[in-house]
């Protein structure tokens, strides 16, 4: 069986919150549960497949509440068809514990994060962002026992080894799938550049689908270039607060705006029902809306 993604067909992912992001660098970032199926069920409605999801308490701090993952997963759910991701990074002030309880709460896919990183600027600088491989592995196995996809998210070269090792131990159900997060540089990832792609692209192992996440002003070209070497693309304002200089973005219009060059370069934007089937994923939940 092939795992290729199909050449006429690119899933995209709206990242729409983060854990940094908020209304004082963007005041359409949404972080409430109504706020963030709305923004959801608009990111459908231009053609997303998959939404990964940062959950936030009342003051907009980030949060591990299974139950506040629950009420946003059946908001959307209520709404639209969209695979749900959600993040098992969290936020620098969560434990491992806390950062794995949203799979509770019944995701079809998480976030894995391959490596440790260090936070080298902001408010979190000198910070480690553990992701020791005894602490991947545990995270691995809580998804599988739970049929939960792992995303996996790669921010250098050297994390290649980390999936290398989960497949060699069969950790990994095939198609496998990475994210490459580029341009992170707060938390110590590659640069945001062509050759950085190209060359991760390169190390893929068999039977494995690739995303593309880029921050900021990268975000645009290098996400595009994922779509044009055969990958999927991630976009929202998790990554990216502008549409262009001094334009501020709504989830939405990045959506839509890559929806338009995938049909440019003669593709379509997976529905997501078609990225459940490509990704290896279980029908839609019963609750879902059609």
């Amino acid at each position: 069986m092939s795992y290729a993604l199909p050449k006429d067909k690119v899933i995209i992912t709206v990242a729409q919150t983060g854990a940094i992001t908020n209304k004082s660098m963007n005041p359409n970032v949404p972080e409430q549960p109504d706020e963030i199926t709305a923004s959801a069920l608009a990111c459908y409605n231009e053609g997303a497949a998959v939404v990964h999801i940062h959950a936030r308490d009342a003051q907009g701090g980030n949060s591990s509440e299974v139950a506040v993952y629950q009420t946003i997963h059946d908001k959307i759910r209520a709404v639209c068809p969209l695979v749900i991701q959600d993040s098992t990074g969290g936020g620098p002030e969560l434990t491992q514990e806390e950062r794995i309880n949203c799979l509770k709460a019944g995701p079809e896919m998480a976030s894995l994060n391959m490596g440790t990183l260090m936070r080298i600027s902001g408010k979190y600088i000198g910070i480690p962002w553990s992701n020791m491989p005894s602490e991947i592995e545990m995270y691995v196995t809580r998804m599988n026992s739970l049929g939960v996809k792992p995303e996996m998210e790669v921010y250098s070269h050297a994390m290649m080894r980390d999936v290398q090792e989960l497949i060699g131990k069969g950790l990994l159900k095939k198609p496998y799938y990475i994210d490459f997060v580029l341009g992170m540089r707060y938390q110590g990832a590659c640069e945001a550049t062509p050759k950085t792609l190209l060359q991760l692209i390169d190390l893929l192992p068999p039977d494995t689908l690739f995303n593309c996440a880029a921050v900021g002003s990268a975000q645009l070209p290098i996400t595009t270039l994922s779509i044009l070497m055969g990958g999927c693309a991630r976009v929202g304002l998790e990554d990216n607060v502008y549409y262009a200089k001094g334009d501020l973005a709504t989830n939405a219009r990045l959506v839509a705006r890559t929806v338009r060059i995938i049909r440019e370069l003669g593709k379509e934007p997976a529905t997501p029902d078609e990225a459940r089937e490509i990704l290896g994923l279980a029908p839609r939940p019963a609750t879902a809306k059609s």
